[in-house]
């Protein structure tokens, strides 16, 4: 059994007997309370367990907890009972109960341990009401030779759980964090699992069973991506998922999910996990296009849901709470309240439903500050008059948080799931009913729609034919442009690797590390070796150790860990060293050490994998100290010597691959360029000081108030950014390096000097309705602060490039082209400059130099997802990739313009690669990888398919141009139009002749209106055979490339 928390069990005890002592209702005073326990029992939910884990943090099985007047008997085997008697040593307040452990043997036929418990139990206040569980059942003889002797003692009994509920309602800080981290796993497991695969679902048109969704969802915690802080081991759900579909709706806890397919129309999901055998819950409803009436009750019952978590505060009495939420639906929505659901909720924690504290019109029990409810409202039998099939008839609503009560505010949502109609309605639109609408009517409702549809199949289809000529055009160019890139792309890549190749670099070999050159070097003569005791040599960095009688040296590098321990009257020291099989960080340095490779330098030595060390804690007549002393001076000399052996290896190691730079050569000229009151960063203190940088003859000089220095040389910067204050809180110029240089005991490669513009924190307290002077004063100072700022740094910039003969030239970001993107953690926004592509805002800065790239390919491309990948492959193929994730999928074509314009070829697809296994494919056989077509294979499509694709987007040009005059033209017309203007075109394209002799004589204006008729008769023809088309289903629905399919 793992350790018991004896601080936590010591406040919870005397906090229930607090309670029970003081308590005045009249079914909770009781003379004694008998917690019994068998082994199996019914439910995961049983007071009796959910004190214990409350108590101990485990549940104990086949164990009797006795509450008496000022005592607490515990009866269990001899186990169990050496685990509980952990709680004695904690013990320290006079205000806690005594403890009493009587062991119970299995074999012990007398019951005498039942005896002398009844016997206890008459002693405690008037011994004869007893507190017990008589709803709760177990398994085992225990349990039941203990029912048997209760009864026999003729005892009162009464039903306890009243008055554990209210013990354990209130939660402490410890109890609310295992509640919020429960509902972060939940909140988890349906926004990124059982969501995403129901949009899954009904865009791919699959036919899946609810409870097959239900039995993914229970898979679904052994995925780190949904338990990534957490241990597996410790959450479990709470009960299998609940998913209802096509009309049978049940609002309660105790559904299940049934074998029918998943219906597309209205979609209830509920689930709940557990952590730290603390429960949490949500519920929500998807619906796949909604009538307005099915939104117009949806988003009053989000509003009912939002009124109840705002009303429950402390002090509120349950009962109370439901009359107002009904008594409201009876005056906005007099016909939905006998829709709604017979609760609102429930007390939630150990226990996933605490019947006492239901939110319903019989219960008068109040809400208190820190009691965690599962609320949740919903609305049944609710009918769809406009579904088109029978089972989307009839509806239901349903919609749950997990929160926590108050003093004198709202509660607070632990499960923050969205909900609201944009983010739970799924819009499907068909393809006939886009071609229909007309385009201002796409105009007007497509700021609508963007934030409201999830699925949009009619934005796949039409997208070319929503551009407009010139922006087809664009795109015309733009693949010409890419395909040109990929041709030269592969063959001055293959042309680099074959120049590339020759011998390996030998890595730089570090000089081994010994503890002593001959045995003559070793300390004899200090009383320790001589007594074979454990001697550390701090000069050597050596720990001398008694082997066989013998002193053993080992340098402290050697060594992996070390512990030390105390059982009975021993002291332990066991020692852990390198061995072969261990491949953990270790310096190269070391003797012991594995090379690079993972192979040791010598393979024919005797390695010891760890050695202990054991001495007496008793000191016997005449020594001066215990034996085990010099144990526990080696623990702490060892531990000293080994942390101050790793800080110097990770220093000697920083400086590895360090370039000598040149000197600083200072300038004494008074004017030379100067900006002052800047911070660094990053800092080599915690404490920011500002300073002033100055330009000199080869370089910078930065000084701060405290005397710290920092030199930064011209030749060694590769990039030079300013980023000024516009749109920014902070204006800055940042150095990109080209060789590391040491900053205090840091590597640093990318160094800022910025500092800050205006208030980060602005007061919106103060806002009155006419507007504050003082507010208006402060606005117009700041604009002209940042006017004054961004003023110095660029005169600082341009005297800078001056000194340097523009050897320096600073690069400012085009925030116009920015788009945002995760680099690191957090998103950020991400902007071009003329060489780079940057993020300097944020700590770690991002800069990405776009000479080194080779190409850029694009993962999870698909228009059903809201974002998309983006990775960067270096012309340096032993060079890792960078990757942008979460970039916004509306910035994609921006990003592909931005990408063309610089001369880098792109690629998109909608599989996520592993990068690491494909680079090192490519470095071990790049012949073989160029022969196979080098990275053709990021390309969707062959080439022969691109110029199909190319005649597609072509004739798609023309009918992007459609005015209203086509619809006069007859089909017939129209036909002889286009076979007429084909026979024109290739005449003229051919240059057989300059035209017929009855054309010689019209006029400019008379030629170009029959050219124009007769693209319009073209359009309307091409038009109707493009309809024909969409009515038949694409043969590659499920996936979405960068070209189309072409005609076949």
């Amino acid at each position: 059994m793992p350790d018991l928390d004896k601080e936590t069990f010591n406040k919870r005890i005397k906090r229930f007997y607090n309670y029970w002592q003081n308590t005045k209702n009249d079914n909770e005073i009781m003379d004694a309370i008998c917690v019994v326990t068998g082994t199996d029992s019914d439910s995961s939910y049983y007071k009796t367990t959910a004190i214990q884990q409350w108590l101990f943090g485990v549940e104990i099985t086949d164990t009797a907890i006795l509450f008496l007047d000022k005592l607490v008997v515990f009866i269990a085997s001899p186990k169990k009972i050496q685990f509980l008697k952990q709680i004695e040593s904690g013990k320290e307040n006079d205000h806690l109960p005594r403890y009493k452990f009587i062991t119970r043997e299995k074999n012990e036929s007398d019951k005498t341990f039942l005896t002398e418990a009844i016997e206890l139990i008459k002693k405690s206040k008037e011994g004869k009401k007893i507190g017990a569980f008589p709803k709760e059942k177990f398994d085992g003889d225990f349990f039941k030779d203990w029912n048997k002797t209760l009864d026999q003692a003729g005892f009162d009994k009464m039903d306890a759980s009243a008055l554990v509920s209210s013990i354990l309602a209130i939660k402490d800080e410890l109890e609310l964090n295992n509640v919020k981290k429960a509902s972060e796993i939940t909140n988890k497991i349906f926004s990124k699992y059982l969501k995403d695969q129901i949009i899954n679902i009904i865009d791919g048109e699959k036919k899946v069973k609810h409870v097959k969704l239900s039995e993914g969802v229970e898979q679904a915690i052994n995925d780190s991506r949904y338990v990534s802080n957490s241990d597996k081991q410790l959450v479990e759900i709470c009960y299998p998922a609940i998913v209802q579909s096509g009309g049978n709706y049940s609002l309660k806890f105790s559904a299940s999910s049934d074998k029918n397919n998943l219906h597309f129309g209205t979609i209830i999901c509920a689930l709940g996990f557990r952590y730290k055998n603390y429960c949490s819950n949500i519920v929500r409803t998807l619906m796949v296009d909604p009538p307005e009436s099915m939104q117009q009750n949806y988003k009053y019952l989000l509003s009912l849901e939002e009124s109840l978590i705002d009303s429950l505060r402390d002090g509120v009495r349950l009962n109370d709470l439901y009359e107002k939420i009904k008594q409201k639906c009876l005056s906005e929505r007099a016909d939905l309240v006998d829709k709604l659901t017979a609760n609102f909720g429930f007390l939630i924690g150990i226990e996933f439903r605490e019947a006492n504290f239901l939110i319903s019109n019989k219960n008068s029990n109040s809400a208190k500050a820190g009691m965690t409810f599962q609320v949740s409202i919903g609305l049944s039998d609710l009918s769809n008059s406009e579904s088109k099939d029978d089972q989307g008839k009839k509806y239901a609503l349903f919609i749950g948080d997990t929160v926590q009560v108050n003093k004198d505010e709202a509660a607070t949502v632990f499960t923050q799931s969205k909900k609201k109609m944009e983010n739970v309605g799924i819009f499907i639109k068909d393809e006939e009913e886009a071609d229909e609408e007309s385009e201002e009517e796409k105009e007007s409702t497509k700021g609508k729609k963007e934030s409201v549809d999830l699925l949009s199949r009619a934005t796949r289809g039409a997208l070319l034919q929503s551009k407009t000529r010139s922006d087809t055009n664009q795109e015309h160019a733009r693949r010409e442009h890419q395909r040109e890139l990929a041709k030269r792309l592969n063959e001055e890549a293959r042309e680099r690797l074959l120049s590339q190749k020759g011998p390996a670099t030998k890595e730089k070999v570090r000089k081994a590390i010994t503890a002593y050159r001959n045995a003559s070097q070793l300390p004899y003569k200090q009383t320790e070796i001589q007594e074979l005791k454990i001697y550390v040599d701090k000069g050597h960095e050596t720990i001398i150790l008694p082997i066989f009688g013998c002193p053993a040296p080992f340098h402290i590098s050697t060594l992996k860990n070390l512990s030390s321990s105390v059982e009975g009257d021993f002291t332990y020291l066991r020692l852990n060293f390198f061995h072969p099989g261990v491949t953990i960080n270790k310096p190269s340095s070391s003797v012991a050490a594995p090379t690079s490779e993972g192979t040791y330098p010598n393979q024919d030595c005797v390695y010891i994998k760890e050695i202990t060390y054991r001495a007496t804690n008793i000191k016997e007549a005449g020594e001066i100290s215990a034996p085990s002393t010099n144990l526990g001076l080696a623990f702490k000399y060892i531990k000293d010597m080994q942390k101050e052996f790793k800080e110097k290896e990770h220093e000697e190691k920083e400086k590895e691959g360090m370039v000598k730079q040149d000197n600083l050569v200072l300038s004494h000229n008074k004017n030379n360029p100067k900006l002052k009151d800047l911070y660094i960063r990053p800092s080599a203190t915690q404490k920011r000081t500002p300073g002033t940088i100055e330009a000199h003859t080869n370089g910078f000089l930065y000084t701060s108030l405290r005397g710290e220095k920092i030199e930064i040389l011209y030749n060694n910067i590769k990039h030079a950014i300013f980023q000024p204050c516009d749109h920014e809180i902070i204006i800055l110029v940042h150095f990109h390096l080209k060789h590391a240089i040491m900053y205090g005991k840091k590597k640093i490669i990318d160094i800022q000097f910025y500092t800050e513009v205006g208030e980060v924190i602005t007061d919106l307290g103060k806002h009155t309705k006419g507007g504050d002077r003082d507010d208006l004063i402060a606005e117009q100072s700041e604009r002209e602060m940042r006017k004054k700022l961004n003023m110095a740094f660029k005169s600082f910039i341009e005297k800078v490039e001056a000194l340097t003969n523009h050897q320096i030239q600073f690069e400012k970001p085009f925030r116009d082209l920015g788009f945002n993107g995760t680099p690191n953690r957090s998103m950020v926004l991400l902007q071009p400059t003329t060489s780079c592509l940057i993020n300097v805002t944020e700590q770690p800065p991002f800069i990405l130099t776009l000479d080194q790239i080779e190409l850029v390919h694009f993962e999870r491309v698909s228009f059903h997802l809201k974002n998309f990948d983006m990775v960067f492959i270096f012309k340096d193929y032993n060079k890792k990739v960078v990757m942008i994730t979460s970039i916004p999928m509306n910035q994609l074509d921006q990003i592909k313009e931005w990408l063309n314009s610089c001369d880098i070829k792109y690629t998109e697809g909608l599989q996520s690669f592993n990068w690491p296994k494909i680079m090192k494919t490519i470095t071990d056989d790049p012949e073989g990888f160029f022969e196979q077509g080098g990275w053709s294979f990021l390309e969707p499509e062959s080439d022969e398919e691109e110029k199909e694709v190319d005649d597609d987007i072509s004739d798609e040009e023309d009918d992007a141009y459609d005015p209203s005059e086509s619809e006069d033209e007859s089909e017939s017309e129209s036909e002889s139009a286009y076979s007429e203007s084909d026979e024109s075109e290739s005449e003229s394209e051919s240059g057989s002749g300059s035209g017929s002799e009855s054309e010689s004589g019209k006029s400019w204006s008379e030629l170009e209106e029959e050219a124009r008729r007769a693209d319009l008769e073209v359009d309307s023809d091409h038009s109707d055979r493009d309809n024909k088309k969409r009515k038949k289903p694409m043969p590659n629905s499920k996936t979405t490339s960068s070209a189309k399919k072409p005609r076949k």
